[in-house]
């Protein structure tokens, strides 16, 4: 490895890959091909700004993983991955945006080099970074092998984070902090928003103490007014105004680990219905996080938070929370489990998720949220410290 080497112990790899194998063994698959960004570092510490052209790993039952991609990304894979150089296969440019020929004609070769031509393959069919042309290219050249859906075969088995994992997350809780407290402090009357975003997005990437920010899977979250009941506008260049509420959704991000962290501002008195939803919401969260307990079920969460909310005829339809840790662009959820009624996945010390209860009505959004961790014993801990309210400013 380069000077920039992957950021976990060879054991900590290690533990990922058996978990992954034994997955592997129970779906029947002999090959895996991961796309997603963040599977990819998981496995093998891959992190660069080029998951726009086809890349993945190769993952065998025996042996280590291979880094495919891009040749000229194959340098940064030299930089970042524990693997020796042996395990970086790179494709010439000429593959790249191509409409004569394909890079999977080329990882198909690989594959067949590699003696898997007549493997059973899993592949990850509902990925943003897999597209149905690159399938069906690789199911041509590959005629012998046979492809099944690996989707979030991998995602499922980071569901559980190690202390290593937790440890960055508690670093970009720091800068979730900070960063949330910077848009509360800088929300005014006549400031545009533009502006505010641009501090905030400054302060995310100088970072907290020795650590420094990454850019986070998801820009920072920050309509008002009527915007702020659509739940996923970013921002604008308008003035922010008396009488609105702006909630701001962010994250801090530590090589690559999120601590998503919500909170909202009205400026002046808030309308009276917006007071009790905010008072209603925080009675659920605390209830939804006393209910976060091993052996409980995600589920369960969902039931807490949402009954009070119900007390004032606020009915949420949607999920109120899903896992965080690893992500690239354009999400930092892990696509696993969800906080709703119906999902039945049993709380484990050590998942992480972000408790994401938002109240979107017709003329104004309210969001608190927490990310949270499931503990060895008790009500779930809170990975960020800032006062849970809905704040205003006269």
């Amino acid at each position: 490895m380069g000077p920039h080497t992957a950021p976990f112990s060879r054991a900590e790899y290690e533990r990922r890959l058996s978990k992954t194998r034994r997955a592997m063994e129970a779906a029947g698959v002999d090959l895996l091909f991961v796309t997603d960004p963040s599977n990819q570092n998981w496995l093998t510490g891959y992190d660069g700004w080029s998951f726009y052209v086809h890349q993945g790993v190769l993952l065998p039952l025996d042996g280590e993983p291979c880094w495919w991609g891009r040749m000229q990304d194959t340098a940064g894979a030299q930089r970042t991955v524990w693997m020796p150089e042996a395990c970086i296969l790179g494709y010439a440019d000429h593959y790249v945006q191509s409409v004569t020929r394909h890079p999977m004609q080329d990882l198909a070769a690989q594959i067949l080099r590699m003696g898997h031509g007549g493997a059973r393959i899993g592949v990850e069919m509902d990925n943003y970074y897999y597209s149905a042309k690159a399938h069906a290219v690789l199911q041509t050249a590959l005629p012998n092998a046979e492809f099944v859906d690996a989707t979030a075969l991998v995602n499922w088995q980071r569901l559980v984070k190690s202390d290593e994992e937790i440890d960055f997350m508690r670093r970009a809780a720091r800068i979730s902090e900070t960063i949330a407290r910077l848009a509360i402090e800088l929300a005014e009357p006549g400031r545009r928003k533009n502006e505010l975003v641009g501090e905030v997005m400054r302060a995310a990437v100088r970072g907290t103490g020795d650590d420094w920010g990454d850019y986070a899977a998801i820009v920072p979250l920050m309509p008002s007014g009527a915007d702020a009941s659509a739940p996923h506008l970013t921002w604008n260049g308008e003035e922010m105004k008396r009488g609105e509420a702006t909630f701001f959704e962010l994250s801090g991000c530590v090589r690559r680990y999120h601590a998503p962290l919500c909170r909202t501002v009205h400026l002046g008195p808030p309308p009276k219905a917006m007071a009790e939803a905010s008072e209603a919401l925080n009675e659920g969260l605390a209830a939804g996080l006393e209910a976060a307990r091993p052996g409980n079920t995600t589920q369960d969460i969902a039931a807490a938070l949402h009954a009070p909310l119900r007390r004032i005829g606020i009915h949420r339809p949607n999920r109120c929370g899903y896992p965080v840790g690893l992500s690239y662009p354009p999400d930092w959820g892990e696509r696993t489990a969800s906080l709703r009624k119906g999902d039945l996945t049993v709380l484990e010390p050590g998942m992480t998720f972000h408790f994401m209860p938002g109240i979107w009505m017709e003329e104004w959004g309210l969001e608190t949220t927490e990310t949270i961790l499931i503990r060895e014993s008790g009500p779930a801990e809170t990975l960020c410290d800032l006062d849970r309210r809905l704040f205003v400013k006269d």
